[in-house]
Parts: C-alpha cells; sequence; structure tokens
C-alpha cells in the first residue's frame, strides 16, 4: 500500500484545514487508519484514529475539533482540522495497519501544517 498525504499549508489561527491520505496498491478495506503528527521538539503523537467498523477515537487535544472519515470509492481517508490553534502545527503523517495482519502497516509522507497569523 502506498499512502499520498495532502492538504498542509499555512493557516491562521481559528480556520481549519483538511487533509487527505490517498491510498494506491491496494483497497483500505481491512486497514485501520491513523492520523499522526509531530510537532517540533517533541515525540510523534496520534491524534485520531479509525476501526474498518467507521469507529473513531481522538486525541484529548483535538477531540471535537477534529474528524477523521474515509471514502470508500476515492481509496482516501481524511482529517477534517477546525479551530485549529498554534499548537497544532506539525507536520501530519497518515498511516493504515492491517486489522488481523498488523505487520501490513503502511506511512505516508508527512505534510506540514503550520498555524500562525
Amino acid at each position: 500500500v502506498q499512502l499520498q498525504a495532502s492538504g498542509g499549508g499555512l493557516v491562521q489561527p481559528g480556520g481549519s484545514l483538511r487533509l487527505s491520505c490517498a491510498a494506491s496498491g491496494s483497497t483500505l478495506g481491512g486497514y485501520e487508519m491513523d492520523w499522526y503528527r509531530q510537532a517540533p521538539g517533541k515525540e510523534r503523537e496520534l491524534v485520531a484514529h479509525m476501526t474498518e467498523a467507521e469507529i473513531t477515537n481522538y486525541s484529548n487535544s483535538v477531540k471535537g475539533r477534529f474528524t477523521i472519515s474515509r471514502d470508500t470509492a476515492k481509496n482516501t481517508f481524511y482529517l477534517q482540522m477546525l479551530s485549529l490553534r498554534s499548537e497544532d502545527t506539525a507536520v501530519y503523517s497518515c498511516h493504515v495497519v492491517h486489522t488481523i495482519f498488523r505487520s501490513l502497516n503502511y506511512w505516508g509522507q508527512g505534510t506540514l501544517v503550520t498555524v500562525s497569523s
């Protein structure tokens, strides 16, 4: 599975962005989907997770502001980010892991989100 992340950029505090992670080489069926982020000088953080059954979980820092979703027809999943804050500035990466065969896990390249006025 190859993952291509896109949608990052510069946004003002309070603004919104939608990140996309397009998969190729295999369908996303059977995979769990994640968005991680890593801010400068900080450890990588799992911010959003979706199971194959579309059950979602979020880190406390983004709960209520970020939404993970997927479009099966486009073989793509998304991270909608609202009410962005300066502390959301980070490189965001998408990741998938097979529900059964956990060794099958893949990363997309990161996309930079900068929240600044």
